[in-house]
Protein backbone atom coordinates (compact mmCIF):
# COMPACT_ATOMS: atom_id res chain seq x y z
CA UNK A 1 0.00 0.00 0.00
CA UNK A 2 1.73 3.13 -0.84
CA UNK A 3 0.10 6.53 -0.88
CA UNK A 4 1.68 9.28 -2.72
CA UNK A 5 2.09 12.97 -1.04
CA UNK A 6 4.18 16.23 -2.49
CA UNK A 7 7.70 15.56 -0.78
CA UNK A 8 6.69 11.98 1.05
CA UNK A 9 5.20 8.38 0.36
CA UNK A 10 3.05 6.52 2.92
CA UNK A 11 4.10 2.77 2.71
CA UNK A 12 4.42 -0.49 4.60
CA UNK A 13 6.98 -0.62 7.16
CA UNK A 14 9.89 -3.69 6.69
CA UNK A 15 12.09 -5.25 9.71
CA UNK A 16 14.89 -3.17 8.09
CA UNK A 17 12.78 0.31 8.55
CA UNK A 18 11.89 -0.64 11.99
CA UNK A 19 15.79 -1.16 12.36
CA UNK A 20 16.67 2.03 10.84
CA UNK A 21 13.43 4.25 12.49
CA UNK A 22 14.50 2.77 15.96
CA UNK A 23 18.31 3.62 15.94
CA UNK A 24 18.06 6.46 14.20
CA UNK A 25 15.37 7.93 16.25
CA UNK A 26 17.23 11.50 18.10
CA UNK A 27 15.43 12.75 21.58
CA UNK A 28 14.85 16.57 21.27
CA UNK A 29 16.28 17.82 24.30
CA UNK A 30 15.70 21.63 23.83
CA UNK A 31 12.24 20.74 23.09
CA UNK A 32 11.31 17.60 25.05
CA UNK A 33 7.56 16.05 23.77
CA UNK A 34 7.97 12.43 25.05
CA UNK A 35 10.16 10.64 27.83
CA UNK A 36 13.60 9.76 27.55
CA UNK A 37 13.75 6.24 26.37
CA UNK A 38 17.04 5.10 27.27
CA UNK A 39 18.08 1.43 25.66
CA UNK A 40 17.07 1.63 22.16
CA UNK A 41 18.46 -1.69 20.43
CA UNK A 42 17.82 -3.88 17.50
CA UNK A 43 16.04 -6.58 19.93
CA UNK A 44 13.50 -3.74 20.57
CA UNK A 45 13.29 -2.81 17.03
CA UNK A 46 12.21 -6.49 16.23
CA UNK A 47 9.92 -6.25 19.40
CA UNK A 48 8.31 -3.10 17.60
CA UNK A 49 8.39 -4.68 13.84
CA UNK A 50 6.54 -8.01 15.22
CA UNK A 51 3.78 -5.86 17.15
CA UNK A 52 3.59 -3.89 14.43
CA UNK A 53 2.95 -7.00 12.25
CA UNK A 54 0.08 -8.51 15.54
CA UNK A 55 -2.13 -5.36 15.04
CA UNK A 56 -1.73 -4.75 11.33
CA UNK A 57 -5.14 -3.99 10.31
CA UNK A 58 -7.07 -5.20 12.86
CA UNK A 59 -6.44 -2.43 15.60
CA UNK A 60 -3.99 -0.55 13.94
CA UNK A 61 -2.87 0.63 10.12
CA UNK A 62 0.95 1.54 10.52
CA UNK A 63 2.86 2.56 7.80
CA UNK A 64 6.10 4.46 7.19
CA UNK A 65 7.01 7.86 6.00
CA UNK A 66 9.61 8.01 3.50
CA UNK A 67 11.03 10.58 1.20
CA UNK A 68 10.58 10.32 -2.54
CA UNK A 69 14.33 8.50 -2.33
CA UNK A 70 13.15 5.64 -0.39
CA UNK A 71 14.62 6.71 3.05
CA UNK A 72 12.54 6.12 6.08
CA UNK A 73 11.71 9.36 8.26
CA UNK A 74 9.05 8.33 10.40
CA UNK A 75 6.26 6.22 10.79
CA UNK A 76 2.03 7.24 11.20
CA UNK A 77 -0.71 5.14 12.24
CA UNK A 78 -4.25 5.05 12.72
CA UNK A 79 -4.15 3.09 16.49
CA UNK A 80 -6.94 1.70 18.45
CA UNK A 81 -9.70 1.12 15.46
CA UNK A 82 -13.00 0.04 16.62
CA UNK A 83 -15.51 -0.73 13.72
CA UNK A 84 -17.93 -0.80 15.73
CA UNK A 85 -18.03 2.78 16.71
CA UNK A 86 -15.85 3.68 13.26
CA UNK A 87 -13.30 5.58 15.59
CA UNK A 88 -9.35 5.53 15.97
CA UNK A 89 -7.01 7.88 17.47
CA UNK A 90 -3.49 9.37 14.88
CA UNK A 91 0.00 9.33 15.67
CA UNK A 92 2.97 10.10 14.39
CA UNK A 93 6.50 10.04 14.68
CA UNK A 94 9.24 11.17 12.76
CA UNK A 95 13.16 10.12 14.13
CA UNK A 96 15.83 12.77 13.36
CA UNK A 97 15.14 16.12 14.70
CA UNK A 98 16.49 17.36 11.20
CA UNK A 99 13.22 16.17 9.69
CA UNK A 100 10.87 17.62 11.42
CA UNK A 101 9.65 20.83 11.11
CA UNK A 102 9.72 20.29 7.50
CA UNK A 103 6.63 19.68 6.54
CA UNK A 104 6.69 16.41 6.64
CA UNK A 105 4.12 15.65 9.43
CA UNK A 106 0.89 17.29 7.77
CA UNK A 107 1.41 15.70 4.67
CA UNK A 108 1.44 12.14 6.71
CA UNK A 109 -1.44 12.94 8.35
CA UNK A 110 -3.44 14.30 5.24
CA UNK A 111 -2.79 11.12 3.88
CA UNK A 112 -3.52 9.19 6.74
CA UNK A 113 -6.23 10.77 7.32
CA UNK A 114 -7.82 10.22 3.70
CA UNK A 115 -6.96 6.46 3.93
CA UNK A 116 -9.10 6.46 7.25
CA UNK A 117 -12.01 8.33 6.15
CA UNK A 118 -12.07 7.40 2.77
CA UNK A 119 -11.18 3.64 2.67
CA UNK A 120 -11.28 2.17 6.16
CA UNK A 121 -14.76 3.48 7.03
CA UNK A 122 -13.99 5.92 10.17
CA UNK A 123 -16.21 8.61 10.72
CA UNK A 124 -14.10 10.08 13.86
CA UNK A 125 -10.10 10.59 14.47
CA UNK A 126 -8.85 11.73 17.81
CA UNK A 127 -5.37 12.68 18.63
CA UNK A 128 -3.68 13.50 21.82
CA UNK A 129 -0.23 15.36 22.28
CA UNK A 130 1.16 17.50 25.29
CA UNK A 131 0.73 21.41 25.75
CA UNK A 132 4.42 21.65 24.79
CA UNK A 133 4.64 20.12 21.86
CA UNK A 134 3.55 23.16 19.75
CA UNK A 135 4.26 21.77 16.40
CA UNK A 136 2.07 18.68 16.99
CA UNK A 137 -0.92 21.45 17.69
CA UNK A 138 -0.30 23.51 14.49
CA UNK A 139 -0.02 20.52 12.76
CA UNK A 140 -3.60 19.11 14.00
CA UNK A 141 -4.96 22.30 13.95
CA UNK A 142 -3.88 22.84 10.43
CA UNK A 143 -5.09 19.56 9.24
CA UNK A 144 -8.82 20.53 10.50
CA UNK A 145 -8.30 19.10 14.12
CA UNK A 146 -10.66 20.69 16.82
CA UNK A 147 -9.37 21.19 20.31
CA UNK A 148 -11.85 19.18 22.63
CA UNK A 149 -10.19 18.94 25.95
CA UNK A 150 -7.43 19.23 28.33
CA UNK A 151 -6.28 16.99 30.63
CA UNK A 152 -4.78 19.04 33.41
CA UNK A 153 -1.56 17.95 35.12
CA UNK A 154 -1.79 14.50 33.60
CA UNK A 155 1.59 13.62 32.59
CA UNK A 156 4.93 14.30 34.89
CA UNK A 157 7.81 14.76 32.29
CA UNK A 158 11.58 16.12 32.69
CA UNK A 159 10.37 17.31 36.78
CA UNK A 160 7.82 18.85 36.23
CA UNK A 161 3.49 18.15 35.54
CA UNK A 162 2.21 18.95 31.74
CA UNK A 163 -1.54 18.82 30.76
CA UNK A 164 -2.47 16.50 27.57
CA UNK A 165 -4.63 18.16 24.90
CA UNK A 166 -7.15 15.98 23.14
CA UNK A 167 -8.08 16.70 19.11
CA UNK A 168 -10.37 15.35 17.19
CA UNK A 169 -11.63 15.86 13.77
CA UNK A 170 -15.13 14.03 12.01
CA UNK A 171 -15.54 12.38 8.68
CA UNK A 172 -17.98 15.64 7.79
CA UNK A 173 -15.36 18.09 8.89
CA UNK A 174 -12.66 16.28 6.55
CA UNK A 175 -15.15 16.19 3.46
CA UNK A 176 -15.56 19.74 3.94
CA UNK A 177 -12.15 20.65 3.92
CA UNK A 178 -11.26 18.30 1.09
CA UNK A 179 -14.00 19.73 -0.98
CA UNK A 180 -16.25 15.89 -0.62
CA UNK A 181 -19.43 14.51 0.35
CA UNK A 182 -19.36 13.12 3.81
Amino acid sequence: MRLEGKDIYLDTLSREDCRKLWNDFEYDFTNPTEDLNIGHSDEKAEEWFKDIQEKQGEVNIRLGIFLKDGTVIGDVALQDMSSRHRTCSVGMGIAKISNRSRGYGYQALELILGLGFRYVGMERITAGTLEMNLGAQRILERGGFVLEGRQRSAVYMNGRRWDRLEYAILKEEYAQRAGEHA
